[in-house]
């Protein structure tokens, strides 16, 4: 994951990358020297990404990581635009996880969970592998620490986090040497700063939400971009097929009603 071009620039691509944790990766690579594409479906977002950064360093597509056909168009422009890809970040869908009563559950609804985070991350995996194959480079899925504890009424999102849980270990069985596979499960990450501009708030946190956390404090894109880098970097060349929580510590503390 760590052999660089001719012009000394990796390559990522970062799906969900206008918004949120995406957006923080996205900023975060190319402040490190990368070169990024984004696949997004919000076209607001792509183009105020499009307007933060230079046409060399980020490439900027508007679609839909669950549409087949797009996501092939996708990689051939990512092809022609830089001829090669280093890292690749399954981390678009839906962010809300709150489906409702299991029982009133409509499978259009299920499938708004699977079809973007689970079957996303397959058809732009599948997609990947050859130029991956090429550089030796990896695929960081973006699970989340639902996919290890739940709250009520969140199947969908769980069930699809879980998968990519799965599919993280089941890849990097079958496409190492060559490819190193891993996963980051983010706990409460506040993006509401890293939104488009017409969804962008201020962080507000209580002393109550910081002590949550063990290290005092909610948790920042920049937190997950930097692991991300870790894991695409030669120091991690021994790592693969593992999940890593990023969560202050919230999902090892004993948290009762207050």
């Amino acid at each position: 994951m760590h052999t660089t071009s001719s012009h000394g620039t990796r390559v990522a691509l970062i799906t969900g990358g206008a918004q949120g944790i995406g957006r923080g990766i996205t900023d975060y690579l190319i402040a490190h020297n990368w070169c990024v594409a984004i696949i997004d479906i919000d076209e607001e977002a792509v183009q105020e990404m499009r307007e933060r950064h230079d046409a060399e360093t980020l490439l900027a597509i508007t679609a839909s990581v669950s549409d087949e056909t797009a996501v092939n168009e996708a990689f051939e422009r990512i092809t022609q635009w830089q001829g090669r890809l280093d890292l690749l970040v399954n981390n678009a869908g839906p962010a809300n996880p709150y489906c409702g009563p299991l029982e009133s559950l409509s499978l259009e609804r299920w499938h708004h969970w699977l079809d973007n985070h689970l079957t996303g991350a397959f058809l732009c995996s599948r997609a990947a592998i050859p130029l991956l194959r090429e550089h030796q480079g990896g695929i960081i899925h973006m699970a989340s620490t639902r996919a290890l504890q739940s709250e009520p009424e969140s199947e969908g999102y769980a069930a699809s986090k879980g998968g990519l849980l799965a599919l993280t270990h089941a890849m990097a069985t079958s496409l190492g040497p060559d490819i190193r596979v891993n996963a980051i499960c983010p706990g409460w990450i506040e993006t509401g700063e890293h939104q488009k501009a017409a969804n962008r708030e201020a962080p507000s946190h209580s002393d109550t939400d910081r002590r949550q956390h063990p290290v005092g404090r909610v948790g920042h894109p920049d937190d997950i971009a930097a692991l991300v880098a870790f894991l695409a970097g030669p120091e991690a060349g021994f790592i693969t097929g593992q999940h890593f929580p990023v969560d202050g510590g919230m999902t090892r503390k004993m948290i009762y009603t207050e």
